[in-house]
């Protein structure tokens, strides 16, 4: 086990972790903060409240008394939040602190992922940097701008030195986990009200640092004017906050790369203060003055200015230049004023045009013969879209079809294909005259509803993770996500196709609007049971899977918790193990490089690199069995009756960064295994096909392929732009009665 790798944790184990909310009920939010707490997943974890007024004294007692992780710890009106702090942290009994305000939130699953983090580390690291995600009275969970810097730093134990970029990330006392013993060998912090430089103290002293990117607080940014406003020693505070992390560093001797990092960041903090702080002339002086004495004390020696005017105005602030500094100010001020005087007449002009066409092209009336397409935000002819205009040009072929295409990728279209591009005069006309608009994501929020138009909702997928306002509950998963303008976009919608009752309830209460359900089937599934043996032989050839292998596709979904790719499965040692009968089709962007084992894997066909295919439908008909982890690929695939394997080695994970609508562990479309040495002995010893696994896929294929029988797209189109009612439309056969499509063996033995 490396260090970098989670401990797994039992259900029975002890708090590894103190979690200190301190503060008063500010505004009422402690009531969420605890309410989250204690509806939230389990996780070893004390949750030591110190309380510091009477109305969050009551809420501390109240929720203690329905969680017995809670532990109240009432404190003096009044008492200060560095106190706070204090008090909790003396009552801690875990090896590792995280220190909450009152006002803040912990996403869902958050601890859980820092307990496992923490379990793993050697005794030497001493700080867990995490990220942050922000809320305001407006918005909830927006994503900070720190993942990028905490993906590179990486889950191995590091210095500083390492990893001076750490000093970028904001200072969240919050988003910071503290070995207790850590705190507890610096006293002097118990008595410190700044909890900012505390992030940076506790930084600067540590002997190792890991860091996650991923979010254990949920940082309230309360609104601006209903704050006392910040008296002139507030702002004099963010030069002494730096000069004291300065100091610890050379009490330390720390390296000139750690100081010249921290200084970096300390001058533009300071200048971005001075220019956009809106200090009063005074201050802004006063504070130009204090901080030029900082900077010529702690600039490391020959540390370059950076260049352009960012490096005029940091020689400036070093030689204390206040009035030559304003008047550089002054000049970047007029000039920036007319450079964004010209672009603002640009675009205005441009939006002017733009929307003056628009709104007259939607006084025009509409053309009842037009019908505009998109999938996967303008990606081309795929999905539910592409067969719902392929049955249309069938049974409607008078109906005119426009696809709006990306610009960079219409070279792929099929040839014939009518397009517009996004943005274009040509798009915004045929988006305000076309009868139809079909998506199965949403079309931009600009786009007019108009009530002779009809918007066709079709989705492109089954949910197992959170969709819609159930997000809610996910900040790090929703990503920023505007909710209000979400539904804004959802109540354009008249139609929403669904592929299994599971899906109509889920969008029904996460997309809560007044269009109508169309519980007809997917129609990019309709291939999948009516394909034909000769289609089956075709794709496989196309692919180059010889005749008598068995090809496994492996589909592995996208997590929101990961900044990048992270490999689950050794690729080439599984198609080793499985034997040159065995063929992997991998449909994800993460091929090793040209000298890796998987090299001659693919020049002899066993691993064949699908990421790029179109459409997936033919993956999944070529294909004896599905490997896969939560992609919504495998409510599809069921649908052929074929076997699938669930690889859920995260289960745990995803399900609370991601949040789930169901245990996929319980309730699969076949095996679940933990490990690739589960998942190798599964197919080597013939489980993978076996009558337990064939058992579980029935209950699978009647819950989530109830309407997917091949006919889905006729019934849409019938039903959408023919207008015939729904006792006209074909019935949805039975899942029981169905006659899947031949297997790739099968259709060879034809």
């Amino acid at each position: 086990m490396t260090d970098d790798t989670p401990v797994p944790t039992g259900a029975d184990e002890g708090p590894r972790l103190s979690a200190v909310v301190h503060g008063r009920n500010v505004q009422g939010h402690l009531q969420e903060c605890l309410e989250d707490l204690v509806t939230g997943p389990a996780a070893p974890v004390e949750v030591i409240v110190a309380t510091t007024d009477p109305a969050a004294h009551r809420l501390a007692e109240r929720y203690a008394a329905q969680d017995p992780r809670l532990l109240p710890l009432p404190l003096p009106d009044g008492t200060g939040d560095a106190a706070a702090r204090a008090a909790g942290a003396a009552r801690a009994t875990t090896p590792w602190l995280h220190f909450v305000p009152a006002k803040d939130r912990v996403p869902g699953g958050a601890w859980r992922t820092v307990t496992d983090l923490a379990a793993a580390q050697p005794p030497d690291v001493d700080v867990l940097v995490l990220d942050a995600v922000h809320s305001t009275w407006w918005a909830t969970g927006r994503p900070s701008p720190d993942a990028s810097v905490l993906a590179r730093a990486g889950r191995v134990p590091r210095t500083l030195d390492d990893c001076p970029d750490l000093w970028r990330v904001a200072p969240l006392l919050g988003a910071r986990v503290l070995r207790t013993d850590h705190w507890r060998a610096h006293p002097e912090w118990a008595a410190e009200p700044d909890a900012e430089l505390l992030a940076y103290a506790a930084l600067a002293r540590a002997r190792r640092i890991t860091a996650l990117d991923h979010p254990v607080l949920d940082d309230r940014r309360l609104r601006t004017a209903s704050l006392p406003p910040p008296t002139p020693e507030d702002h004099y505070g963010l030069v002494g906050r730096y000069e004291a992390v300065q100091e610890v560093l050379a009490a330390r001797g720390a390296s000139t790369a750690v100081r010249a990092a921290l200084y970096d960041v300390m001058v533009r903090e300071w200048l971005r203060v001075i220019a956009r702080g809106a200090l009063p002339e005074p201050v802004a002086r006063e504070f130009f003055h204090r901080a030029a004495r900082a900077a010529a004390r702690w600039r490391p020696p020959g540390h370059p200015a950076p260049p352009g005017l960012d490096g005029v105005r940091y020689r400036l602030l070093e030689r204390d230049a206040y009035r030559p500094y304003r008047a550089v100010q002054g000049v970047n001020h007029q000039q920036r004023e007319v450079r964004e005087r010209w672009r603002t007449r640009g675009r205005r002009a441009a939006a002017k045009l733009r929307d003056h066409r628009y709104r007259r092209a939607l006084d025009r009336p509409v053309h009842d013969d037009l019908a505009v397409f998109s999938a996967y935000w303008d990606r081309g002819v795929t999905c539910n879209p592409a067969a719902i205009a392929d049955k249309l040009a069938a049974l409607a072929p008078e109906v005119r079809q426009v696809w709006v295409v990306a610009r960079d990728r219409v070279p792929l279209l099929p040839p014939g294909t009518r397009y517009v591009v996004p943005g274009t005069p040509d798009y915004w006309e045929a988006l305000a005259r076309a009868r139809f608009l079909v998506n199965n994501v949403n079309f931009s929020g600009a786009v007019v509803k108009r009530p002779d138009a009809v918007h066709l909702q079709t989705h492109h997928g089954t949910p197992l993770k959170r969709m819609g306002l159930d997000q809610l509950s996910y900040p790090a998963a929703a990503k920023g996500l505007n909710f209000r303008a979400l539904l804004a976009r959802v109540d354009k919608w008249d139609y929403s196709v669904s592929a299994n009752p599971h899906s109509t309830e889920t969008w029904e209460r996460a997309y809560p609007s007044r269009y109508v359900s169309l519980d007809h089937g997917y129609p990019r599934n309709d291939v999948l049971h009516r394909a034909t043996p000769a289609r089956i032989r075709a794709v496989r050839e196309r692919l180059g899977i010889p005749r008598g292998r068995t090809a496994f596709l492996y589909a592995p979904t996208h997590r929101d918790y990961e900044a990048g790719w992270t490999p689950r499965l050794d690729l080439a040692a599984l198609a080793a193990q499985l034997g040159e009968d065995a063929v992997l089709l991998v449909r994800g962007h993460y091929f090793y490089g040209g000298t890796s084992p998987l090299s001659g894997l693919r020049r002899d066909g066993r691993v064949v690199d699908v990421s790029a295919y179109d459409p997936v439908e033919d993956l999944q008909l070529a294909a004896d069995g599905l490997i896969t982890d939560y992609s919504s690929l495998m409510f599809d695939y069921a649908g052929l009756d074929r076997p699938v394997l669930v690889y859920a080695d995260d289960w745990e994970t995803y399900a609370r960064t991601r949040g789930v609508y169901f245990d996929l562990t319980t309730q699969a479309p076949g095996h679940v295994v933990r490990t690739q040495e589960e998942l190798t002995e599964a197919i080597r010893s013939g489980a993978w096909q076996d009558a337990a696994s064939a058992k579980t896929r029935a209950a699978f294929r009647r819950r989530f392929c109830a309407y997917d029988d091949g006919l889905a797209a006729e019934r849409v189109v019938r039903r959408v732009f023919l207008g015939e009612p729904e006792s006209a439309l074909p019935p949805v056969v039975p899942v029981d009665e169905r006659r899947p499509v031949p297997t790739p063996q099968e259709a060879d033995a034809t």
